[in-house]
C-alpha cells in the first residue's frame, strides 16, 4: 500500500522555492512579529483593551463588534484579526522550509515553534481580556510576544546559514559578555513590563487594576538597566573591534549600540512630557528593535557551514547559487 502523504508534503513535492525566497518568508515572521506588539501597544494606549469585553467572541452574542461599541471595539477586534494574518505568514514561512531540497529540518521546527506561541498567546490574550487586563497577565501576553520574536530572529538567521554544527567565531569570554547583555536586556524589558503594569496607561477607560508600585521608582531601576546594557554594549563593541571576529558581529553591535541610544533618547523625552501615547507606542516599537539587535550579536558569532548540497543565502546577500535546484527532493 503506497505511503498517505499529508499536505506539507504534497506540496514539498510539487514547489521548490529558493533559499532565497525561505529567508524572505522568515524575515516576513519578524516583521509581522513586530507588528502585532506595536498595534497590541495600540490598543492599550487608545483604551481600547476591553473594547471587545469577552473572548473569543467580540461579545457574548456576536463575534464581531457592533455598531454601539463605537471604534474601540473596532480597534480590539482589528488586532485580533491580525493573529490570522500573523499564522498566515508564519504558515508560508513553515511551508516554504518544508518544502526547500534537500529538506532542512530545522528550519522547520523553527516555524513550527513560531506557531505554537501565536496559539498559546491568543489564549494568554483571552486570559487578560477576562480578568480586565490583569496586569500580571498583560505583561505575561507581551513576554510571549517576546519570545515569538526570538524564535523569528534565529530562524531568519538560519535560513542565511548552513545545518553543519555551530563553530564559534569568538573566544569563550566574548561570548559570555554576549549572553550577558542579551541578558540584561532581557531583564530591562520584563522591567518595562513592571513600568507598563504600574503606570497610568492601563488599557480601558475604566478602572483597572495597576500592579501597586510606584511605578516612578520602577522606572528608576528601569533606566538603572538601560545604563548596564548601554555600558556592556559599549565595552562589547570595544572588544570586537580589537579581535579577528567576522564584519558582522562588529556591524551587530554597532546596530545595537545606535538602536539602544535613540530608545534611550525617546524613553527620556516620554518620561518629562509625562507618558504621551504616541511616543509610548513609538517606545514599545524601539523595545523589539532592540531586542532584535542583541540577539544579531551573538548569532553573529558563530558560523554554520552548509551540508553537501543544501543551499544557504549568505547575510551580505550575495545571490543565491541556483545548483541547489538540481538536488533530487528528500521527502
Amino acid at each position: 500500500m503506497p505511503k498517505t502523504l499529508n499536505p506539507l508534503d504534497q506540496i514539498a513535492r510539487r514547489w521548490q522555492p529558493s533559499a532565497r525566497f525561505v529567508r524572505q518568508a522568515a524575515l516576513a515572521t519578524v516583521v509581522m512579529a513586530v507588528v502585532i506588539v506595536v498595534t497590541g501597544g495600540a490598543v492599550r494606549l487608545t483604551q481600547s483593551g476591553l473594547g471587545c469585553p469577552t473572548w473569543p467572541q467580540c461579545t457574548a452574542e456576536s463575534l464581531a463588534p457592533t455598531r454601539e461599541m463605537g471604534i474601540h471595539g473596532v480597534i480590539e477586534f482589528g488586532n485580533r484579526l491580525l493573529t490570522y494574518v500573523l499564522c498566515a505568514v508564519v504558515g508560508l514561512a513553515i511551508v516554504a522550509a518544508r518544502s526547500l531540497k534537500p529538506r532542512r529540518r530545522g528550519l522547520t521546527r523553527l516555524g513550527w515553534a513560531q506557531f505554537w506561541i501565536i496559539m498559546s498567546n491568543a489564549v494568554i490574550g483571552g486570559i487578560t481580556v477576562l480578568t480586565g487586563l490583569n496586569p500580571y497577565i498583560v505583561a505575561a501576553h507581551f513576554i510571549a510576544s517576546t519570545a515569538l520574536l526570538t524564535v523569528a530572529v534565529v530562524m531568519w538567521r538560519r535560513a542565511g546559514e548552513g545545518d553543519g554544527p555551530a563553530r564559534p567565531s569568538a573566544p569563550a569570554p566574548v561570548r559570555r559578555l554576549t549572553w550577558l547583555t542579551v541578558a540584561a536586556c532581557g531583564a530591562l524589558i520584563a522591567v518595562g513590563t513592571v513600568v507598563t503594569g504600574a503606570g497610568p496607561h492601563a488599557g480601558d477607560a475604566h478602572e483597572v487594576h495597576r500592579i501597586p508600585l510606584n511605578w516612578e521608582r520602577v522606572t528608576q531601576l528601569h533606566v538603572d538597566l538601560v545604563f548596564l546594557v548601554l555600558g556592556l554594549t559599549i565595552a562589547l563593541l570595544f572588544v570586537l573591534r580589537a579581535l579577528p571576529v567576522p564584519d558582522s558581529a562588529r556591524r551587530a553591535a554597532r546596530d545595537l549600540l545606535i538602536v539602544l541610544l535613540a530608545q534611550g533618547l525617546v524613553g527620556f523625552v516620554q518620561y518629562f512630557t509625562h507618558l504621551p501615547e504616541v511616543l509610548v507606542g513609538i517606545h514599545m516599537l524601539g523595545s523589539c528593535l532592540v531586542w532584535i539587535a542583541v540577539l544579531r550579536v551573538p548569532l553573529a558569532l558563530r558560523e554554520r557551514a552548509p551540508r553537501e548540497g543544501v543551499g544557504t543565502l549568505p547575510d551580505q546577500g550575495q545571490e543565491q547559487d541556483r545548483a541547489d535546484a538540481a538536488v533530487p527532493a528528500s521527502v
